[in-house]
């Protein structure tokens, strides 16, 4: 079985849908769940905001957050998170925005991706360092990480 799976039957088990928000992404992560046959019935929506006129827009990221913190941080993947949540009919959400590459800075290096779960109860964020791997890889990972972020997140 898939992860993308296993986190389609935890969402089912606990009886809540998923919603996504991606950015560095730019949707791999709803394609990863939409691969699953079935998986209407524990998938809502996704929500892709590559722009920061997106994310304010989808998600109603504030454009303050968006100046203090930059797009690639934890305040903003929690806001967004937060913001699918809202913005849908989801029990839980995740949300990723980061720097696949190539480029960065010494400040917002490349690989660098900010994860958001958004649930009723709260929102948690982390930040995961994949490093200059390649702009493929560090998507390919970004989906996995957020896949079992959802997956730790259902079964806690």
């Amino acid at each position: 079985m898939t992860r993308a799976a296993e986190v389609l039957d935890a969402a089912r088990a606990r009886g809540v849908l998923i919603a996504t928000a991606e950015s560095c992404t730019g949707g791999l992560i709803a394609g990863a769940l939409t691969e699953v046959p079935g998986s209407s019935d524990a998938f809502d929506r996704g929500f892709v905001t590559y722009s920061n006129a997106a994310k304010i827009q989808m998600l109603g990221i504030a454009q303050a957050t968006l100046d203090d913190h930059g797009a690639v941080s934890e305040q903003i993947a929690a806001q967004m998170a937060s913001g699918a949540l809202r913005q849908s009919d989801a029990g839980i959400a995740v949300a990723v925005t980061g720097i696949a590459g190539p480029g960065g800075s010494e400040h917002k290096p490349e690989g660098r991706v900010c994860f958001g779960i958004a649930q009723p109860f709260g929102t948690v964020t982390q930040t995961v360092e994949f490093g200059p791997i390649g702009r493929h890889r560090v998507r390919a990972a970004t989906v996995e990480h957020a896949l079992q972020l959802l997956l730790d997140a259902l079964t806690a």
